[in-house]
């Protein structure tokens, strides 16, 4: 299924959807970011995706990590939430989505590196090399976010 993300685009569709989401900054003991290479779109992001009835938030974060990474995750923090009703998100099944996703740090407790259904490569990178990898905005901004340190998480 094929995926286009529209970030303050007059042509972008009408959402007839809502999804709470969770994402994870995950990094190893180099300082390197944990990315996928998502199958739906081609683009770099972190692992996350949408929350199920009986999930909670960082549970989200926890299981999409394992599902998309094959590792084994521990949350230590929050990065922020963000919840910008301009970013859409179009499946080629038709679902149009508005999402509020909330973005976790979290470490590697075990698992394998793993590609999943999802991606077509799974990494470690190190923070100057991601400037140059194909990537959506919005994930550069939870990035940026991430970098920053920020006393507080950015809520958005």
């Amino acid at each position: 299924m094929a995926r286009t993300e529209y970030h303050d685009d007059p042509n972008a569709p009408e959402p007839n959807s809502m999804v709470v989401a969770a994402s994870a900054v995950v990094t190893d003991d180099e300082g390197r970011i944990l990315l996928q290479r998502r199958r739906d779109n081609d683009l770099w992001a972190l692992p996350g995706g949408g929350m199920d009835l009986g999930d909670s938030l960082p549970g989200t974060a926890v299981r999409e990590v394992k599902e998309e990474t094959g590792l084994d995750v521990e949350i230590t923090g929050l990065v922020g939430t963000y919840t910008d009703p301009r970013h859409i998100i179009e499946y080629s099944d038709g679902e149009v989505r508005r999402q509020f996703n909330v973005c976790f740090t979290a470490r590697v407790t075990g698992g394998s590196l793993a590609v999943s259904e999802e991606s077509t490569e799974v990494r470690f990178v190190a923070p100057d090399e991601i400037d140059a990898l194909p990537m959506h905005h919005t994930q550069r901004l939870r990035l940026r976010h991430f970098a920053e340190d920020r006393d507080r998480p950015y809520l958005g």
